[in-house]
């Protein structure tokens, strides 16, 4: 199967299987509270089998001021990864941390920019755990500053026959990582160069978009590229647990 037919296998709906697979199961949709917040978070917990995925990850997605300097970015998807679990997709210590909530599924897709000099993964990672349980995991990402550590760093999603062939793991760049408190999901993303070049001194997509960063990859807009494109499928995910919500049963 080529890279574009694959691609387009890749957009049947979820609980298909994303390129072959079926994923289907129950969720654990929290700690019995009531409500909308409850309903939300529990709608959030079952769109990895019941939406499609150009839902969470369109085709092409428009960043509007996202780049340096407010500048516009426009970003093709060019890979969609097989839902899978974590095992093989997070690096060991990055699993560690995320044990608390669990791995339910893990979905991910991979970006270029309108030039095809950068690539980016974006991942969602739907958890198993309650609504306490992904406050208490924020609380510690964000006091330990987990987030800004190199081996807590996600894995990008290299696909052959596309810009991202090269993209490995000693290719990051930059990267985010974002736990959700209003749903059973950790969103992130990770960002490196289309050349395939090793870097040496990742910087958290945080820091590199600092006004007045001077690493390779603030420069090159690279933190940019991973925080756009992390804060619009998270967006997007938000957007489609309130359509769901609002769906009249």
């Amino acid at each position: 199967m080529g890279p574009r037919t694959a691609a387009a296998a890749a957009c049947l709906v979820l609980g298909i299987g994303l390129i072959g697979g079926a994923a289907t199961g129950s969720w654990l949709t929290g700690d019995g509270g009531s409500g909308a917040t409850a309903t939300g978070f529990g709608a959030a917990g079952t769109l990895w089998h019941s939406v499609p995925v150009d839902q969470l990850f369109p085709p092409t997605v428009q960043g509007t001021g996202a780049g340096p300097g407010g500048a516009d970015r426009t970003w093709t998807r060019i890979a969609v990864a097989p839902d899978t679990g974590c095992a093989d997709a997070l690096d060991p210590l990055l699993r560690k941390a995320l044990a608390p909530v669990g791995c339910r599924r893990l979905l991910r897709a991979t970006y270029t920019d309108a030039t095809q000099s950068y690539v980016t993964t974006v991942g969602l990672l739907f958890t198993k755990g309650d609504a306490a349980a992904m406050s208490a995991l924020a609380a510690r990402f964000r006091d330990e500053h987990l987030d800004r550590r190199t081996d807590l760093m996600p894995r990008p999603y290299a696909a052959r026959g596309t810009a991202a062939a090269g993209f490995g793991d000693n290719q990051r760049a930059t990267w985010t990582v974002g736990v959700l408190t209003d749903a059973p999901v950790v969103a992130f993303a990770v960002s490196g160069w289309a050349d395939g070049r090793v870097v040496d001194s990742p910087q958290p997509a945080a820091d590199a978009t600092r006004s007045g960063a001077t690493s390779a990859p603030a420069q090159a807009g690279l933190g940019n590229e991973a925080q756009g494109l992390a804060d619009r499928v998270e967006r997007r995910l938000r957007q489609t647990v309130h359509s769901a919500t609002e769906r009249p049963s």
